[in-house]
């Protein structure tokens, strides 16, 4: 996979993100970058909202790539970001589950079908949780 930036854990500090934090909550104002020859620019505010997810990742302690949705993954790293094991994936494949592409013998995913697919998984398994917590509400399984 093209990863065009990645951030480990730690490297940046945390009176550093506070900072960031600060800037991009700023209400009424538009955030702004200062090149060094003092030219300004706002920032567009879906660039701000992806700013202050980073931030909040990194403020968890978690790693952040940035990656092209047009990137290709190879299938253990489409694997990993699904969190499943490989022969799984390769079955989902084979079932037709979401588009992939042959280089010579080796499958390749479009990261965004990968997180497509993982979103959909994800709202699936939550309107399952939601349907079960309503039948436990009305059978008095829950005070």
């Amino acid at each position: 996979m093209t990863i065009a930036a990645e951030i480990r854990p730690g490297s940046v500090e945390g009176r550093d993100l506070e900072l960031i934090e600060r800037a991009l909550a700023r209400s009424g104002s538009p955030a702004r970058l200062v090149a060094v020859d003092g030219t300004i620019v706002d920032i567009p505010q879906q660039l701000v909202g992806v700013l202050e997810a980073v931030v909040e990742q990194l403020r968890a302690g978690n790693g952040v790539s940035v990656a092209p949705l047009h990137a290709e993954l190879t299938t253990v790293e489409a694997a990993e970001l699904l969190n499943v094991s490989r022969p799984h994936l390769i079955k989902l494949l084979d079932r037709g589950e979401f588009p992939h592409r042959m280089v010579g013998t080796h499958r390749r995913l479009k990261l965004i079908d990968v997180l497509t697919y993982r979103d959909e998984q994800d709202a699936t398994a939550r309107e399952a949780l939601d349907e079960m917590t309503r039948q436990a509400e009305e059978l008095g399984l829950y005070d």
